[in-house]
């Protein structure tokens, strides 16, 4: 995996941050979910090097990143925190714009970049994912017993640290084998690295950390910029599992492009046909679709 690949530690100021470097061209940088790390794009990388420098980082708190001690606002791992690394990390490796796309919990990262460092940022992909004030606003039974990790690891320590702990395998199991997707797309030693992050406690307090910031300081700084009138500048690209929850939850609102157009107005995009997952199960198809989009600011319809 990732062979032709320098990989590096940065220094951000707040934490060290791990990534993997190819490529040349434009920039763009690539964000993982949970229970991923980087390792999710192993497939979809080397597709892109051809026309841009790609880099694929571990969040603070994931992969081989390093954990800041967090607080009890969990400050230290709102999006805006983790925003600001990647900002950091690009600088350092000589890139004052880049492009950015994100699955899931690096989705939510990558929106809050395109509002916080609108200079920094040319072009947005957000993969399977709705602006979390709005997830939240909206949830509902379905969220709650479809989307567990929302509110159980927004729960206050230290329970959702000792599940954790006691059942990574079965919850990566889980996370890999459900919301549509098909476990057969993920390799023994893939699947084996994502479960021993979640066997280390710091990482693991981190990732919990993570998600009770999304449930308290993300939903404000939403609501606040949308107070604010504030808005997405960048083009962006919306993609979603044609499989999963989100092509089905927010139909009656137009769906998921309805969602982002209340954040942006050059919004494009739709369904792939895969699970939630879908980068890892249809690493062609998206790699396609990101190329599309980054390179001419407006993207084809997934088919």
């Amino acid at each position: 995996m990732f062979d032709d690949f320098e990989s590096a530690e940065i220094e951000t100021g707040e934490a060290r941050i791990f990534i993997r470097r190819a490529g040349s061209g434009p920039a763009l940088l690539l964000l993982h979910g949970f229970p991923e790390t980087h390792l999710m794009w192993r497939d979809v990388a080397p597709e892109l090097t051809d026309r841009f420098t790609v880099v694929c980082a571990d969040l603070r708190g994931y992969g081989k990143s390093s954990c800041p001690p967090s607080g009890p606002d969990h400050a230290p791992y709102a999006k805006r925190a983790m925003a600001a690394d990647l900002v950091a990390l690009m600088a350092k490796l000589g890139f004052s714009r880049f492009m950015v796309a994100r699955h899931d919990r690096g989705g939510r990262v990558a929106y809050r970049l395109a509002l916080d460092h609108a200079d920094s940022i040319e072009k947005l992909a957000v993969l399977d994912i709705v602006p979390t004030a709005g997830a939240w606003d909206r949830a509902d039974a379905r969220l709650a017993l479809g989307y567990r990790p929302w509110s159980l690891l927004a729960q206050p320590e230290p329970l959702p640290e000792k599940i954790m702990a006691a059942a990574a395998s079965a919850i990566v199991d889980n996370a890999l084998g459900g919301w549509g997707s098909s476990p057969a797309a993920f390799p023994p030693a893939v699947r084996q690295a994502y479960i021993e992050v979640l066997r280390d406690p710091a990482h693991i307090h981190a990732i919990c950390e993570e998600y009770r910031a999304a449930a308290s300081l993300d939903r404000e700084h939403d609501h606040a910029d949308q107070t604010a009138g504030r808005r997405i500048a960048c083009p962006v690209l919306a993609l979603w599992s044609g499989h999963g929850a989100l092509a089905e939850w927010y139909a009656q609102e137009g769906g998921p492009l309805a969602l982002w157009r209340e954040w942006a107005d050059n919004v494009s995009g739709g369904a792939m046909a895969g699970g939630h997952f879908f980068p890892e199960e249809l690493p062609d198809g998206t790699a396609d679709m990101l190329s599309d989009f980054l390179l001419s600011a407006k993207a084809r319809t997934p088919k």
